[in-house]
């Protein structure tokens, strides 16, 4: 069988299905709800998924586990250990999905291409899409898998700390983007999290990810590219933020579909940000 490549940060669910059986491709389910959601993803998981799709848990177990902040980017080495046991190996090609179309997959995508890794693209619509299709779904304990061989290595342009960021704020060729709704941008609905302030970083533009996504998918490439040209210049470094570091990747990967090289999360995101009174607040 002949090897797989991605031409696209995401993929349709057309492509997904004439590829699900290649011997390469492992699919990740990376479904997450926002706190006090009466949802819970892994029990969704094993109810109903796409064929052999391995659940991926960035939020409890492939993350910081010395950090006070939600879901933050875990080490190297953990990171590799994680995915190992998903069955994912250096020249795996891995597609990510999420049950509500486009949410927190994107996530996972900037995981993987901080930690190295190329290959690996979103599912455009998600488990809804897929299901909308007619296209086969299992369900039940999942079977067993072969561990991969996978070696991460971060690449620290893909990610940003708040000290980093503070000093960034005024710099030339740099623009944040917050993917908040508007009115917590603006401070006029108050921040989910106690003793998070409300407002925005100073010089940070607003851009809610529901902007650059339609019916759980995301926007043809032409419109993306013209939200973010009516935003920015295309050979600016983009950073990247949102309340805690899921929503702002909705944006890192709308921005590279549409034609963007330097893309940047803030993994602390408004979470932090908001919380310590060392850092600007308008």
């Amino acid at each position: 069988m002949s090897a797989i490549q991605l031409s696209s940060p995401i993929v349709s669910t057309e492509w997904l299905a004439e590829n699900i059986h290649h011997p390469d491709l492992v699919v990740l389910d990376a479904s997450w709800f926002l706190p006090n959601t009466p949802r819970y993803a892994v029990q969704e998981w094993k109810e109903k998924r796409i064929p052999n799709a391995q659940y991926f848990d960035f939020d409890k177990k492939i993350a910081d586990p010395e950090s006070e902040l939600p879901h933050m980017l875990p080490s190297e080495a953990l990171f590799s250990q994680s995915v190992e046991e998903l069955g994912i190996s250096a020249s795996s090609v891995v597609i990510v999905y999420d049950s509500q179309g486009i949410f927190s997959a994107p996530r996972v995508w900037w995981m993987f291409r901080a930690m190295g890794h190329q290959q690996v693209a979103v599912l455009d619509g998600g488990l809804p899409a897929w299901e909308a299709k007619g296209y086969e779904l299992q369900s039940g304990e999942p079977a067993p898998i072969d561990k991969g061989t996978f070696s991460a290595t971060l690449l620290p342009e893909w990610v940003i700390d708040a000290d980093t960021l503070n000093s960034k704020l005024e710099a030339p060729q740099t623009q944040v983007f917050d993917a908040r709704p508007a009115a917590r941008f603006y401070g006029t609905q108050p921040e989910p999290r106690q003793g998070v302030r409300s407002g925005h970083m100073p010089g940070a533009k607003s851009l809610p990810f529901g902007q650059l996504l339609e019916d759980g998918h995301f926007l043809p490439v032409e419109q993306l590219t013209q939200r973010f040209d009516a935003l920015s210049d295309v050979d600016e470094q983009h950073i990247f933020s949102c309340g805690s570091g899921v929503t702002a990747c909705i944006l890192a990967l709308a921005a590279e579909m549409a034609g963007r090289k330097k893309l940047t999360v803030y993994d602390g995101s408004w979470t932090e940000w908001g919380s310590k009174l060392k850092y600007p607040v308008v």
